[in-house]
């Protein structure tokens, strides 16, 4: 069975996809990119690593495969089981297995599994229509040139404007205001009154401005500031790592408080579709840091450690 068009369903959706007994293929967001040298545009997208260590079965894979072929779950894990069986003989033989739109998998002299990821499909799904591009680079340094020899050819010469004597303007003007005298004379009288309001008006303001400065400066009473609250949303804890899962919920408590005094922010994350309580070693936000701490678990606590997935809602 090729199981690889059922993984490169599961990984549109989902962070990391797990094959039961062989590894899991891990998804992480990739900003949008430029590539300098050829001018081209890349859209964002989900990179894809292969992780050896984790190989415990947390039923996402099987389950979408029994789905989609109508079979039981049990049928379902046999035929996981048998591909997962070819791969290894196939690694074995020191051939390479190249799964389509995921990418090539081989082992090298200590019998790794290493794994070269495709470019060919972006699992980003708000990437969906877009694709890479490249665009031919500006010359703006050949315009700038362009523009230069053409001042050279062609420069521009500002001179100023010599004046012509017209003595005759001079009387025409002496004459006009000879004539404008009288009617701006009574105007005089205007003006001066309006000048003594502005004063007033001026004075009086400056006068408010120096009392408030006074009652600003001398009034030592306390402001009272209102508090501000701000909204935090914070990140789901959607990847856990599992210690348990026990049938009798007494257990799943027991085991809860023994995890909380070894120091792990343990707790009961709810039933699985078995009726068991999954007991949580910790939970956290992203995949890298919970990756990290679930290496350690395996080292100091339990090699029986595995990451759960909560799905998108």
């Amino acid at each position: 069975m090729r199981i690889e068009n059922y993984i490169s369903d599961l990984l549109y959706r989902y962070e990391c996809v797990t094959i039961p007994g062989f590894g899991s293929f891990i998804t992480q967001h990739k900003p949008a990119k430029v590539h300098y040298n050829t001018n081209a545009f890349y859209p964002p997208s989900k990179s894809i690593a292969f992780n050896e260590q984790l190989k415990s079965n947390d039923g996402l894979l099987t389950k979408y495969v029994a789905e989609a072929q109508n079979v039981s779950y049990e049928e379902a894990t046999k035929k996981i089981e048998a591909t997962v069986l070819s791969w290894r003989k196939t690694l074995l033989s020191k051939e390479r297995i190249a799964l389509k739109n995921i990418g090539e998998l081989w082992s090298n002299e200590d019998e790794k599994i290493l794994f070269q990821p495709s470019y060919h499909l972006n699992y980003l799904t708000d990437s969906f229509g877009l694709s890479s591009f490249v665009s031919p680079s500006i010359t703006r340094e050949e315009l700038k040139k362009d523009i230069e020899k053409i001042e050279e050819k062609a420069p521009i010469a500002f001179t100023p404007e010599r004046r012509k004597n017209r003595s005759y303007l001079k009387y025409a003007a002496i004459f006009l205001l000879a004539v404008s005298a009288g009617t701006i004379g009574y105007r005089l009288v205007d003006i001066q009154k309006e000048n003594q309001v502005q004063v007033a008006q001026q004075e009086a303001q400056e006068q408010i401005e120096r009392d408030i400065q006074k009652a600003t400066f001398f009034d030592t009473a306390p402001l009272e500031i209102p508090s501000i609250t701000l909204k935090v949303e914070k990140q789901p804890l959607k990847y856990h790592i599992i210690a348990g899962a026990f049938r009798v919920e007494e257990n799943a408590d027991k085991k809860v408080n023994q995890l909380i005094e070894k120091g792990f922010d343990a707790e009961r994350i709810g039933k699985n579709k078995y009726g068991l309580h999954q007991v949580t070693y910790a939970s956290f936000a992203d995949v890298p840091e919970a990756l990290t701490f679930l290496r350690e678990v395996k080292k100091t606590e339990s090699s029986e450690a595995w990451l759960l997935v909560d799905e998108i809602k």
